[in-house]
């Protein structure tokens, strides 16, 4: 099966590459059928990962299905999971949006996913970085290519050139593992036993490495610029998939590779990461472009993340992952609903809307549970996560989890605001025309609103996922 979800990307690339580009309407649909092909397979993956290996005692096991270099364990299969549930929604939101190239968007769609997919499976840490760095390019392409205003070509290089500068920390790093070890096998490395100093300079390299694609602060300049210039389709896959690849690097390296260095290093960790979640809070109160206020409210939530991880406790690694799921939900329904009002209305600057409920209440309705969801209400996979991460930073330290409840607070602020500002008041006179969702556009809302409240409601569903981790 693992097989098959490695390869079902290349059939559906070359399917797409023998349909001419005038076909746009075969285009779209073939692109959607392959994707959900990709999702029954990866669906399958998950009933083999449960039957083939049984809940393990010990942490320090490593359990995984393999195939060659590449391999799936539970931690894994989350971040798949993700990637296959935004691959259709991409193809959904960019159906009318994408006017030209769509053949050569949908195959960048593709190569991206299978990128992700490579780099949650592969179990070599030069391959890791082979896939972690390619990932740049069909990102880079549907920023400057579909880009929505003028400045995309700054923003494709503003995520270009800071991302790679990490990895090029992360590339030392790796190369000085290999010539202390003597190979870049990930399970070899992980019982291969290494002296202190050398996982604290490790530990800093990686760490670097994926700091900046979290982003944490002060390594976050990249984002907003990125997410206000992509399409619709780069900003879910940004916001959804992206950012997560700091976070599964920091659980799969950082603290699995190196816990000595991770240890010593935590209370430097946590103090960035609280100040990404009360730089991150108090600028998103301060924007007026709808789409930099959810870019902004994205380092505020994986500032979050970060904390959960490196309180080095389970619960705050499990709330991490659960965070970082959640977010991959709600972020992107966020981006999809601000696309929404630009669509309607050309334009995101916050001061010329006002009484969206008069013409859209569909809309304000779902625009309002992700609001809900965001500022992490109770029932939603977000507050789990969030208490999660509270709770094992609170066993780390009670000054860093109470000054960590400022973003429960600074949450509720930002998103209330902005729904409030939106949806109610008397409607705005430079709001002419408008009209509600239509039906492809309520189907992507169900599907990630459902996801997120039924996983809240039961988090055992991800929580069995991660006993194979």
């Amino acid at each position: 099966m693992l097989k098959l979800v490695l390869i079902t990307p290349f059939l559906a690339l070359s399917h797409l590459w023998i349909i001419s580009e005038k076909e746009v309407v075969q285009l779209k649909w073939s692109a959607l059928v392959w994707s959900f092909i990709l999702f029954i397979e990866i669906f399958l993956l998950g009933g083999a990962l449960q039957e083939g290996f049984s809940c393990f005692q010990d942490r320090g096991e490593f359990t995984q299905l393999r195939w060659g270099v590449f391999g799936v364990d539970g931690l894994s299969y989350c971040f798949l999971l993700l990637v296959i549930l935004l691959l259709p929604i991409c193809i959904l939101v960019s159906w009318e949006s994408i006017k030209c190239l769509v053949r050569e968007f949908l195959i960048c769609l593709f190569v991206l996913s299978w990128l992700l997919i490579g780099v949650f499976t592969i179990m070599d840490i030069l391959g890791f970085y082979i896939f972690f760095e390619a990932v740049l390019i069909p990102m880079f392409l549907i920023v400057i290519l579909w880009g929505s205003r003028e400045e995309k070509i700054r923003a494709g290089f503003y995520l270009f050139f800071f991302t790679f500068f990490g990895s090029v920390f992360l590339l030392l790093g790796i190369l000085i593992l290999y010539i202390k070890v003597g190979a870049t096998d990930y399970m070899y490395i992980y019982n291969y036993k290494i002296n202190n100093y050398w996982q604290c300079l490790l530990f800093i390299l990686f760490f670097l490495g994926f700091a900046i694609k979290v982003p944490l602060f002060p390594f976050h300049i990249w984002l907003p610029q990125a997410h206000v210039e992509a399409p619709v389709a780069g900003s879910v896959l940004l916001a959804g998939i992206l950012l997560k690849l700091g976070g599964y690097g920091f659980l799969r390296f950082s603290l699995g590779l190196f816990p000595v260095g991770a240890e010593y290093c935590s209370s430097f960790v946590l103090t960035l990461g609280l100040l990404a979640v009360i730089y991150g809070s108090l600028v998103t109160c301060r924007q007026v472009d709808l789409k930099r206020v959810v870019a902004y409210s994205s380092v505020a939530h994986m500032g979050v993340v970060v904390l959960g991880l490196f309180s080095l406790t389970s619960e705050g690694e499990i709330g991490g992952v659960y965070l970082m799921f959640a977010h991959g939900l709600v972020s992107p329904g966020l981006f999809i609903a601000v696309t929404c009002l630009y669509d309607r209305y050309n334009t995101r600057l916050i001061r010329y809307y006002r009484g969206i409920w008069v013409k859209m209440p569909v809309f304000c309705f779902f625009f309002f549970l992700l609001t809900l969801a965001n500022l992490g209400l109770p029932l939603s996979l977000n507050f789990v996560g969030e208490f999660l991460c509270l709770m094992g930073l609170f066993q780390y330290s009670w000054y860093f989890g109470l000054c960590s409840c400022l973003s429960v607070v600074l949450s509720a602020v930002y998103s209330l605001y902005l729904y409030n500002r939106v949806a109610f008041g008397a409607y705005s006179k430079y709001m002419v025309g408008g009209r509600d969702l239509n039906r492809r556009e309520v189907y992507v809302f169900v599907v990630l609103l459902c996801l997120v409240y039924l996983l809240g409601i039961c988090p055992n569903v991800l929580g069995n996922c991660l006993t194979y981790y």
